[in-house]
């Protein structure tokens, strides 16, 4: 092979956190006009490289050639300036400014004279980048915050763009999207690889991994255990590299019927939310797993805020019970023992700066409270580490910061701290996002048991098969209106479901 079909090389590469060694010797070449998937369990190592590449993160020894030079970024603009972006995992936008201003954050002086910077000529350019890519439109002076996680990802998406990348790096985005903003994706990744420009994707979907790229690395405790074409391995090969032994790729419900209380837990009816959703109705029962599915406008993600207090309903109600008792608010519907896990972990869900023991205890307080108010200490450990235990969260102790967990194990820590209580009702949207195969299967068995002791859960998802492998009935939205509710027993297909929401 000669030296300028190679990209970017990477020779023994090592890097360390305090006494974690995140990276160990890793070494592998990207083509030019190359697709490769980077997979491995949370906590492989797989992040920490990207960020490397990406410039932010240095490296303890090795060395990165690009173009066959040394590079060694100090920074994402020093990566900038060499045609390399990345989107990140989690969030990586700044709330308190518009869009526009995101998207050329740190490179303004193009649209700068005198020290002013001319909005009207960035807006333009940012437009036109959403224009070329096709991707989804963002308003370009709207403020961040209050932006749902998929408009956050596309702007991400589009200020990468900006920088037009010789190399474009992907850290679990698509797991943000929906259905049709992924299949966008898709088709930025291929017309990149047509321009000659080279693409590093981290997916935790094997089949997704599969289908666009063209090799695959493999990494397992911050080593490279694997780098193989992707037309000459099999997704149960890059299972049994990930894990270092042979996993069931069976992780769904193995019955074919819904099964289920008569027992009506939670009633829904005709609830509408300005500008989201509209005539919305369903009863959830006892023991039952209702989906909800549909494209980036179909209100899916509203569906579960409204039911939990979260935003405010424009007309109808959500009533709990037998009685009938309406919920009111968040914080009402916590005390009638129901939980909601977010799709944007880091920002809506976690205290992603507190310790793991805070994260774990707030939902419990008022059922750990003493006397005039009293919280013993004694009591909020033992929830904590019994939660931990349980769920067994990878960390060095319940006082370790919360953000410096994986995604894997975050989100053990959320919904483990829900699952302590004595639920009725458990929301989850997007509940395996950025989670490796193991962890997804670890949280479709607490589903499972969930569903047995009598909790009712509503699914939200953007993965098709998630919601299909697991729901007893499954609604379908289309413009904020429910278009659909399939059985378990009913076409519950891929094949049909997408013909319904498109």
């Amino acid at each position: 092979m000669s030296s300028n079909e190679n990209i970017l090389e990477i020779n023994g590469l090592y890097k360390s956190f305090g006494s974690t060694r995140a990276n160990r010797n890793i070494s592998f070449t990207l083509k030019r006009g190359e697709i490769k998937g980077l997979i491995g369990e949370n906590g492989s190592g797989k992040s920490t490289l990207l960020s490397q590449i990406a410039g932010l993160y240095g490296y303890d020894a090795g060395e990165m050639l690009l173009n066959g030079k040394p590079y060694a970024p100090a920074s994402p603009l020093d990566a900038n300036s060499a045609k390399i972006a990345m989107v990140t995992q989690e969030l990586g936008v700044v709330d308190k400014l518009p869009v526009g201003i995101n998207i050329f954050l740190g490179r303004l002086g193009q649209f700068t004279r005198n020290g002013v910077v001319n909005i009207k000529q960035l807006n333009k350019a940012a437009a036109r980048i959403f224009e070329v890519w096709d991707l989804p439109p963002v308003p370009l002076t709207a403020m961040m915050s209050g932006m749902m996680i998929e408009q956050r990802k596309i702007v991400e998406l589009a200020r990468a763009m900006s920088v037009e990348p010789e190399i474009l790096l992907l850290d679990e985005i698509t797991q943000s999207l929906s259905l049709n903003n992924r299949n966008n994706l898709y088709a930025m990744i291929n017309k990149l690889k047509a321009m000659g420009k080279s693409v590093i994707v981290i997916t935790h979907d094997i089949e997704e991994m599969l289908a666009i790229s063209d090799s695959i690395t493999v990494l397992r405790d911050g080593e490279v255990v694997g780098d193989v074409k992707t037309s000459e391995t099999t997704a149960d090969q890059i299972r049994y590299m990930m894990v270092g032994r042979n996993i069931s790729g069976d992780y769904y419900r193995a019955d074919h019927k819904p099964d289920y209380s008569d027992e009506v837990i939670l009633t829904v009816e005709n609830v509408s939310v300005a500008g989201e959703i509209e005539n919305i109705s369903f009863d959830l029962h006892k023991g039952e797993i209702l989906g909800f599915c549909g494209l980036s406008d179909s209100g899916i993600h509203a569906v579960g805020r409204v039911v939990y207090g979260l935003t405010k309903k424009t007309h109808g109600s959500v009533r709990l019970g037998a009685g009938g008792e309406e919920v009111k608010s968040a914080p009402d519907a916590m005390r009638r023992n129901m939980a909601y896990v977010p799709k944007d972990r880091d920002n809506e869900a976690l205290m992603i700066h507190a310790s793991i023991h805070d994260n774990c205890t707030l939902p419990s307080l008022n059922e750990l409270e003493g006397a005039v108010g009293y919280l013993s200490p004694a009591k909020l450990k033992k929830l904590s580490c019994e939660t931990v235990a349980k769920m067994t969260v990878k960390c060095t102790g319940i006082n370790q910061a919360t953000d410096a967990l994986s995604g894997g194990n975050k989100q053990k820590v959320n919904l483990g701290r829900w699952l302590a209580k004595d639920l009725k009702v458990l929301v989850l949207d997007c509940p395996t996002r950025g989670v490796d195969v193991g962890v997804k299967g670890y949280i479709y068995g607490l589903m499972k048991q969930a569903k047995t002791d009598g909790i009712a859960i509503i699914l939200i998802s953007d993965e098709l098969t998630e919601v299909l492998g697991m729901a007893d009935r499954l609604i379908v939205l289309k413009g904020g209106c429910m278009i659909k509710t399939i059985r378990r027993d009913e076409e519950f297909t891929e094949r049909s479901v997408i013909e319904v929401m498109i």
